[in-house]
């Protein structure tokens, strides 16, 4: 996969933690913050990290913004820092598309939605993350939970004991339940298994991507 260029916008723990795992994935991160120390605590871990404050626009327009391939404000509990900050990236001639941000609310995503920003670019990390862990108390062997698109989500699963010694194709997971196998690993192995995977026998080793309604992983899950 080609290497993205991210610039990320706030350092609190969601922008920290992003930062670096996109930079971990071999991506090219731009971190700012108004906080010297927070950009200081970065400064290694990143591409480039500068300190600047995105509610004002000289500091934020200095900054080689339209270079990214997406900026992520993640000032989410600040709603004035938030919005100034998408408003000057929208002046700057930022596209909607390319702008990814953090909400603390309904609210601010109702605000958020108003000016432009697609639903599916507005995340709600301590949701998402409450979600992914009742999801996975609920069902124990399903590893991670990923929403996609409304009413869809992709789940990473422990392969189930009455999936062992079968094929795809017999177990016809599309046909029944419309449901997409889209990668096995098994953890026995470092690479992962894509394409065409109809013939593949699974076993007790393999963990399994799926895309799918929630509906239809429902059914799998149980």
């Amino acid at each position: 996969m080609a290497s993205k260029q991210f610039m990320v916008i706030g350092l609190g723990s969601t922008g920290f933690f992003l930062a670096r795992q996109l930079t971990a994935l071999g991506h090219d991160v731009f971190a700012i913050d108004k906080n010297a120390d927070k950009v200081q605590d970065i400064a290694s871990l990143v591409a480039q990290a500068a300190v600047a404050d995105s509610t004002r626009k000289k500091q934020l327009f200095a900054l080689p913004v339209q270079r990214a391939d997406f900026v992520v404000c993640c000032i989410g509990e600040d709603l004035e820092a938030s919005l100034l900050t998408i408003l000057n990236l929208k002046e700057f001639g930022v596209p909607e598309s390319r702008i990814i941000t953090k909400s603390a609310s309904l609210e601010q995503s109702t605000i958020l939605e108003r000016l432009g920003i697609p639903h599916d670019n507005i995340f709600h990390p301590e949701r998402d993350m409450a979600i992914a862990l009742a999801n996975r108390l609920d069902k124990p062997n399903m590893l991670d939970y990923l929403p996609f698109l409304e009413g869809y989500s992709i789940v990473e699963l422990a392969c189930p004991e009455h999936f062992y010694n079968k094929t795809l194709k017999e177990l016809a997971l599309t046909s029944k339940y419309g449901i997409q196998v889209i990668a096995i690993r098994d953890t026995m192995e470092k690479e992962p298994k894509l394409g065409n995977l109809a013939d593949y026998v699974l076993k007790d080793t393999d963990i399994l991507f799926l895309l799918g309604t929630n509906e239809a992983l429902e059914k799998i899950k149980a």
